[in-house]
Order: C-alpha cells, then sequence, then structure tokens
C-alpha cells in the first residue's frame, strides 16, 4: 500500500486511507482542499474538439499557524480563501465580546486544519492537523 507510512487510526478507516491514493498525486503534496486536475475538450470554431486538462492553481504560501509557527506549503487559491474565512468564522459570545477576553488572532491554519473534512485535506493536511494536536497537548499538558 502507498501510504503505510501513516497509522490507519490517524485517517479513521481503511477505505479512507486508500482512497487518498488518488490518481492526482500531487494534490497530497500540500493544501489542494479537494481540488483535482478536471478534464474536457478544447471547442475551436471548426468544432473539431481535442482533449485537454486544467490544472488548479496552486501557489506557495508561507501561513502563519499559532501551533506550528510559520508554514510554507503548496496551497490552492481555494484552500487560501478557506483558510481567511476560518478565521472569521469563529462564533463570539456576547460576553466575551463585551469584556474582551476574545483572542486577537482565532481560526486561520490552526482553525482550518482541525474543523475541515479529511477527504479535502489530503495527505500534508492530515500530516499537519496531527502536528497541531501534537502541539495542543503539549501545551494543555503544561
Amino acid at each position: 500500500m502507498c501510504c503505510s507510512f501513516f497509522p490507519v487510526s490517524m485517517f479513521g478507516t481503511q477505505a479512507l486511507l486508500a482512497a487518498l491514493s488518488t490518481p492526482f498525486k500531487r494534490s497530497q503534496l500540500g493544501l489542494f482542499h479537494g481540488k483535482m486536475r478536471q478534464s474536457g475538450n478544447n471547442v475551436p470554431f471548426s468544432k473539431q474538439k481535442t482533449k485537454r486538462t486544467w490544472l488548479p492553481n496552486v501557489q506557495h504560501a508561507r501561513l502563519h499557524s499559532d501551533m506550528l509557527g510559520n508554514v510554507r506549503l503548496r496551497v490552492t487559491t481555494r484552500a487560501l480563501k478557506t483558510v481567511k474565512k476560518a478565521s472569521f468564522n469563529v462564533r463570539v459570545s456576547a460576553h466575551q465580546f463585551l469584556t474582551g477576553s476574545v483572542p486577537m488572532q482565532h481560526g486561520g491554519l490552526d482553525n482550518y486544519l482541525l474543523n475541515t473534512k479529511t477527504d479535502l485535506l489530503g495527505r500534508e493536511g492530515m500530516r499537519l492537523r496531527a502536528l497541531v494536536r501534537e502541539q495542543q497537548r503539549r501545551h494543555l499538558g503544561h
């Protein structure tokens, strides 16, 4: 099996572990948020169709994580947009807002990694999720 260096317990089921060996293996090397290679036809004026593929818009980005520090990743623009949204979608109670106990930065990469479905994260996302959880356990243990 291609993913033998990951414990099955990290992914939940053997089926999910097998699903990670998708035909578009490059998506496992970063945060692609489920984006894959798409295929279709080029159709010119003459209507002579030719096959072609579209690749996701992948960027190299340095993202800040509260638990891991700065992390360099390959990230699709959709994943970047979702990470930005995760930092604004944290619900704050009225009491937290009035007392000023709202953290300055909430969400971001850590919130994205912990709350996103496993099939959207891919191998690299699952590895980072495990690191964030490990750092949280260490932080809470002290």
